[in-house]
């Protein structure tokens, strides 16, 4: 039996998740924010978007920062108790080596809770011999489709593989055509064109990664940033994220990074359980 094969004979996955961050976006754009408005706003959203999540009943993975940890220890501890906590890195803004290590210490120390995953900010590359490292067994760092100026991942796989013994979990996208499933098409895609090639990749795969932002749930208007970005941001969000928690939940399961990878790869036999660092 292939691993696809095994996906879809199960019900599918739905794993959401969202990079919990200080919210460093207009710096991109040449817009000064200072740290502490960076970190409020993104409390602002991770309490917008905690309240969603407990109101609809589902385990997601929140990918957080050190950084926010560090700020909001208490509020990554309540998250923590219906929710998987990933590293995203130590900040959003700047990255160093030792950065993985003392990210992970931190979320632990902070969730009380293994800390399994990492996504590296902006989907950055990162080496999966230096997660492997630092003591990650899985990473969701690659969106798998061409995003000028950024990257260019065609060549990589649309879904779960191993790289040196760290489970990769590529964000979704498309099966042909790669379009990806994130916030940014989320925004700007009509809700019913997103919903069918959400729910296209999630038959075909059994699985379904999409990924967000808590900023994202809040007003932008103050900040100059492009339209789609500021696009549908705020009340907009939130009503367009009930919608599709609803629309998916009649297709498939809603679970964290964690519990998919350990219910349904790690006991496959095209993909071994995570063990060793390979050096």
């Amino acid at each position: 039996m292939t691993l696809q094969n095994m996906f879809i004979l199960r019900p599918p996955s739905i794993l959401l998740t969202f990079d919990v961050e200080e919210f460093d976006l207009p710096l991109e754009f040449n817009q000064q924010i200072s740290q502490d408005d960076q970190m409020e706003t993104g409390k602002h959203g991770l309490e917008i978007v905690r309240a969603m999540l407990s109101d609809n009943d589902i385990a997601c993975t929140m990918f957080t920062t050190g950084l926010f940890a560090k700020t909001f220890p208490e509020t990554v501890a309540l998250l923590s108790e219906q929710h998987e906590i990933a590293s995203h890195s130590l900040n959003h803004s700047a990255f160093k080596k030792s950065d993985l290590l003392e990210s992970r210490l931190i979320l632990e120390k902070v969730s009380g809770k293994e800390v399994k995953g990492f996504r590296m900010p902006r989907m950055q590359k990162i080496d999966m011999k230096w997660l492997c490292e630092a003591g990650y067994s899985y990473d969701s760092s690659v969106n798998p489709t061409l995003m000028p100026g950024r990257y260019n991942n065609l060549n990589l796989p649309r879904t779960v593989y191993k790289d040196q013994n760290i489970l990769r979990i590529p964000s979704s996208v498309t099966p042909n055509l790669r379009i990806p499933l994130f916030w940014l098409s989320f925004k700007n895609f009509p809700y019913s064109l997103f919903v069918k090639l959400a729910l296209q990749t999630l038959r075909r795969d059994g699985y379904l990664v999409l990924y967000f932002h808590p900023w994202e749930f809040t007003k932008l208007n103050n900040y100059a940033l492009p339209f789609y970005i500021k696009k549908n941001s705020g009340t907009g969000m939130q009503e367009n994220l009930n919608r599709l928690i609803i629309d998916l939940k009649l297709n498939g399961k809603f679970e964290t990074i964690s519990s998919f990878l350990r219910n349904r790869v790690n006991g496959s036999t095209e993909i071994n359980s995570v063990s060793t660092c390979i050096t």
